[in-house]
């Protein structure tokens, strides 16, 4: 199993991004990186990035959140961000996402947590959710989803072709195509960043096929997941963006089948799939709401690490 660590050196100067890094040694051998800001007895807000992204994506919303009295976990999925990379497209699955980021939770050993999700961190967050739901206080879900073999969008069917069989896949110009605002060169370039090679662009390149849409040998581990979200009953906001062709409507299952979406703080908020760059202090207003009808009330005059 071979793996790609990208050189600190291509994290320098980073705009926006003064956060410490902190990294978790997988049984694999792999390396996971994660952020960990706010104060440490402060009610947890898990935020889990997606496709093609990593946790740079959430540094409009990590300092007010964590200036709140939150503290934040802000992790970098394996082959994305500061993680280590596996060079291979086969040597990633659904099953093996999930399998490394619930080690990594139950190593942080919280409970209480606030999962904030978008794109792939809510096919994996709320996988955990479903996996571990005791651990968990609420949901706020933005511009994702949890499929089960439905017949896939023509947007997102475009978007697996594209991943597929593209000669380029230029990380940061996706992230710009993906969202309403107009990202700084210095914000792509941070985009660029983790994949300097091909060979680190892998688990980026197969995230896509792994949507278990259509026919996919994840759709019995999502049916089981789906099972225990129908008998979730801890607040489930739904915040999904106004303008995302790929998600669009993908809060319908999840307001009539999860009980706990009667106590969530629902909202639109106001840009394109990537949300955390068009609508950050949308989704931070969510994650409070949330928060407080989960009963998380953090303590401000908590010392900060």
């Amino acid at each position: 199993m071979n793996a790609y660590r990208t050189p600190d050196a291509r994290f320098a100067a980073l705009p926006d991004f003064p956060f410490a890094p902190h990294y978790f040694e997988l049984s694999s051998g792999l390396r996971l990186h994660y952020l960990d800001e706010g104060p440490r007895n402060g009610p947890v807000v898990l935020m889990m990035h997606g496709e093609p992204s990593w946790c740079f994506l959430y540094r409009k919303m990590i300092p007010p959140v964590a200036a709140a009295g939150y503290r934040v976990l802000a992790p970098d999925l394996i082959g994305f961000g500061k993680s280590d990379k596996l060079t291979s497209k086969s040597s990633y699955s659904y099953a093996g996402h999930v399998a490394w980021m619930r080690e990594w939770l139950e190593a942080m050993d919280v409970t209480g947590v606030l999962l904030a999700c978008q794109d792939w961190g809510s096919l994996i967050g709320l996988r955990l959710v479903a996996a571990m739901p005791d651990r968990y206080a609420g949901v706020v879900l933005s511009n994702g989803g949890l499929p089960e073999g439905q017949d896939p969008p023509p947007a997102f069917a475009a978007w697996r072709r594209f991943a597929r069989y593209s000669p380029f896949f230029p990380i940061g110009g996706i992230l710009q195509r993906a969202t309403k605002t107009e990202l700084s060169p210095a914000e792509v370039a941070a985009y660029d960043a983790p994949f300097p090679t091909r060979a680190s662009k892998a688990g980026a390149r197969i995230f896509p096929a792994l949507v278990p849409l259509g026919e996919n040998v994840a759709v019995p581990d999502q049916k089981a997941a789906w099972e225990v979200l129908e008998r979730f009953d801890k607040p489930f906001t739904c915040a999904f963006s106004d303008g995302d062709p790929i998600t669009r409507g993908g809060d319908a299952p999840f307001l009539t089948r999860v009980p706990g979406a009667q106590r969530g703080a629902h909202r639109t908020l106001k840009g394109g799939h990537f949300i955390q760059e068009d609508d950050p202090q949308g989704f931070v207003e969510a994650i409070f709401d949330t928060a407080r009808a989960a009963g998380l009330v953090p303590k401000l005059t908590a010392l900060h690490r």
